[in-house]
Formats: C-alpha cells, structure tokens, sequence
C-alpha cells in the first residue's frame, strides 16, 4: 500500500463530513430567565479537534445559560487547525486532542486540560471475519504492521479465514486522533498509511462504507450517546492487550461508551491512545468571559462529562488546572 502525505492524500467524503457535523456553531438564543445582576458579556471564539467539539458545544450552551450576554462561534477542524488559530490570535481557544510541541510552545501555546477520551480502531461489522476478528482482537505488533509497515495487507494474516484485502483509512487533516494513534506506536501522522479522509466524521464514513477497511475513530464518532452502544455498521476493532491471542475478559469492554469509559479510567486501555483533551491559548487567559468558562468547565461543567461519551478529570487534576487560570 502507497504511503500518503499530507499534501499526496487523497480527501474523500469531504462533503460528507461537512454535511454529518456543522463546522460552525453559534449559541446567541437568550436564556428566557435572565440570571438576576449578570454582567459578563462579550465572544468566545473556538476552532480546532473534532475530538473535543461536542461536548464543547454542549459546555457553551450551558454556560449561556447562566450568562446569555456571552457569544461563542465555536468550528470544528482538527487539532492542527485549532492550535494554529490559537497560537495565531485568530480564535480565543484552540480544541486540542494532543500534545503540545515545543515549537508551539515558543510562540505561546498554554493548554489548559478540560477532560479525557481515546482514539479507538476500527473495523466495518460486514467483513467475513468479524467474529473471529471480535474474539481473538489485534495486538499492537500487529496494528503497527497494518498502518505503519504495510507488513499485513490482508485479514487472513489476522483471523486466519478469508483472503481478503485490508483497506486502511487514515485522517488526510492535521488531527489529534491521528497523532495519537500514530503515538501508540512511537510515530507521527505522517507515518500512517492509508487513504486520507477528511475528520471524525469523514472517516467514520468512510469505514461504514466499506467491509474491508480499517481505520480509527474518536469516542463520541463510534458510539451513539442515546442508546449507548456503537453506531450501526462501524465497530471497534478490540486491542490485544496482553497478547495472547485472544480478547480475555478485562480486555472486553467496548460493548457501551460507559465500559469503555470505564476502562479507558481504570488504565486498562492503553494510553496512548488514550489521551488528555485541552483547551489551548496564546499565553495566560486573561478576558473576564475566558477565565470564567475556563472554570465553569472545570467544575459544574464535568457532570456533562461522561453522559457525553468522556471521562471526568480527578479532583485532583481539576485542581492542577485550575491554578492555571488564578
């Protein structure tokens, strides 16, 4: 399989994507009960990884709610995109879904932790070995030989059965879930093998379609928040923890979002791909309506936390964060 680069990749579903997820949220609809004596007013601008989009959404519309004078034009674009606008003073706050480099770091880059998730791999529920794929699941060797050295092309190599073609999808966007998942395994994005697709959503798409293909996926794009359990036709491919050969008990926790959630808390998901989600800005906060959703998010703001498919930082790490807005 050809490796792709950045400027190579061929973007797919791009119209899809944009159509499964609005890429510009504006919440200006005004609380019928205006909290008594509210002052703080002004906009909140945010871009940046789809990982951390929803329940950014979800945190802004509730803060309105408590102060409806607040504007928030919030887009999703990816990690690279949201640390770009960030850093560049074109948004207040860059949704970040991985680490920060230090070249970032020298032009100011200062990330507040608001939350936890993981990327996930993925796999399409037609393909002629799914049951055998669910049960004995893939080991780390054996995912870096898929996305990394193209050593493993077909799922015979992993489930022993059908002599079919591995279809590997990859982001084609500068994305937290990309460098995360190419982190695992002590890589860059631009490691990753794969046809390049456009976000969470392009690319979660773009497996759906596909019996043969492999890719990965970000929490709250592989699992329905409603019923709990994994979007129809996408499934998560199971990690091989330990190696053995099969996926044991405490290795079988992708039933719901809230085992995984779960799992993904307890350290029995590997980190990474589990993974720290932040808000990042240039330089200290310092604008009223800033520090204050800042810490709105920190504190009332994590009971939204696991309803919405994350995990709720410890007290202990809240309150790491929030000396950093003091």
């Amino acid at each position: 399989m050809k490796k792709m680069f950045f400027g190579q990749k061929k973007v797919i579903a791009a119209s899809a994507a944009i159509t499964f997820l609005t890429m510009a949220s504006s919440f200006t609809k005004p609380n019928p009960i205006k909290p008594a004596g509210d002052d703080l007013q002004g906009t909140i601008s945010i871009s940046g990884a789809f990982a951390l989009y929803p329940i950014t959404v979800k945190w802004a519309d509730e803060f309105k709610k408590l102060h409806p004078k607040v504007v928030f034009n919030i887009s999703a674009g990816g990690a690279g995109k949201g640390i770009t606008d960030a850093v560049s003073g074109l948004v207040d706050i860059g949704l970040a879904s991985r680490d920060i480099d230090p070249e970032e770091e020298k032009k100011g880059a200062y990330t507040i932790y608001v939350t936890k998730d993981a990327v996930v791999p993925t796999f399409n529920v037609a393909n002629p070995d799914a049951a055998a794929l669910l049960t004995k699941g893939v080991k780390k060797a054996q995912f870096l030989d898929i996305f990394v050295s193209g050593n493993i092309k077909n799922w015979n190599q992993l489930a022993g059965k059908s002599s079919v073609p591995i279809h590997v999808y990859t982001r084609s966007d500068a994305a937290g879930a990309a460098e995360t998942w190419a982190k695992y395994f002590g890589k860059k994005q631009e490691d990753l093998l794969g046809v390049g697709v456009f976000g969470d959503p392009g690319l979660a798409l773009a497996v759906k379609k596909d019996p043969t293909a492999i890719g990965y996926n970000n929490l709250a794009y592989l699992y329905d928040l409603k019923t709990r359990k994994q979007v129809a036709g996408v499934h998560a491919l199971p990690i091989d923890v330990n190696g053995n050969g099969k996926i044991d008990a405490d290795e079988n926790f992708y039933g719901t979002i809230d085992e995984l959630t779960a799992a993904i808390a307890d350290g029995k998901y590997p980190s990474p791909p589990a993974r720290n989600l932040g808000f990042l800005f240039k330089g200290k906060p310092k604008k009223k309506e800033l520090v204050e959703f800042v810490k709105y998010v920190l504190t009332t703001g994590q009971k939204f936390v696991e309803e919405n498919g994350y995990i709720a930082l410890s007290k202990t790490k809240i309150q790491e964060e929030l000396k950093k807005v003091d």
